[in-house]
């Protein structure tokens, strides 16, 4: 399954038709511990760029960026209850929501694993 990574430390994850998104290792890094996740209700249609989700922290409050457009199937409900789950597993248990993926071509513009670990040790 390819992974995708945006400028704003999201990451998706395809599979066939549908993305799951989240936020990187990096990102939860640089926020602190996690008290608070807003999520997105199911059904909301989202286009590339739209805020998706908030993400609280010690720190700071955060937006989680919709990394591509498409509908809203499911938000991961463990977060509403355990929202340091995004700061001990970011990049598996601690992903955010899942979408449809409407146009593919919008992945095209998204970082791979390589190119996105090279962007986010030049920070």
């Amino acid at each position: 399954m390819p992974r995708y990574f945006t400028d704003e430390h999201e990451w998706v994850d395809v599979e066939g038709s549908t993305a799951t998104v989240g936020i990187t290792d990096y990102a939860q890094g640089q926020l602190g511990d996690i008290v608070f996740v807003e999520l997105p209700s199911v059904g909301k249609q989202l286009e590339k760029g739209d805020d998706a989700a908030v993400v609280e922290s010690v720190k700071a409050a955060s937006d989680v960026y919709a990394p591509i457009s498409g509908k809203v199937l499911e938000s991961n409900e463990d977060l509403e209850e355990d929202p340091a789950l995004v700061n001990t597993d970011p990049e598996d248990g601690g992903w955010f929501f899942r979408m449809t993926v409407s146009d593919e071509s919008e992945l095209e513009g998204l970082m791979d694993e390589a190119a996105y670990k090279a962007f986010a040790d030049s920070l």
